[in-house]
């Protein structure tokens, strides 16, 4: 049986927040789902050392995330009501496409451009 997988494009990334004394970290990524007549938003948890990782995404990105489910039960006190969470924790992903790739190339024409202009004749390799 396989791991069971979410797909989408990245909505957004929040920064790595820490609790507690221990220094547990988490981080969100929100994927948006286009499903036709409406659009779902999926959180998505990155823990402790997986935090870094999303470093590598950029919002636009198309992925594949790997997740597992973890959920809890969470009471105030005894004569309160029991709710019941449930959180998408990331295992692994992998960039599906990457975030308009048009403009990134104006980008590095746009760079390579400024970076020949600012060069004097004497930088000029002719």
């Amino acid at each position: 049986m396989s791991d069971p997988s979410v797909t989408g494009v990245v909505h957004l990334i929040e920064e790595t927040k820490t609790y507690g004394s221990k220094g547990f970290r988490k981080r969100l990524v929100v994927l948006e789902q286009d499903k036709g007549s409406f659009t779902n938003f999926v959180p998505v948890e990155f823990t402790r050392d997986m935090c870094d990782t999303v470093d590598e995404l950029n919002e636009g990105d198309e992925v594949e995330v790997t997740y597992r489910l973890n959920g809890r039960r969470w009471q105030k006190d005894a004569n309160s009501e029991v709710r019941f969470f449930v959180n998408v924790e990331a295992m692994s992903f992998k960039i599906t496409g990457n975030a308009n790739p048009a403009d990134a190339m104006s980008e590095r024409v746009t760079d390579a451009n400024e970076a020949f202009s600012e060069a004097g004749e004497e930088d000029a390799p002719f």
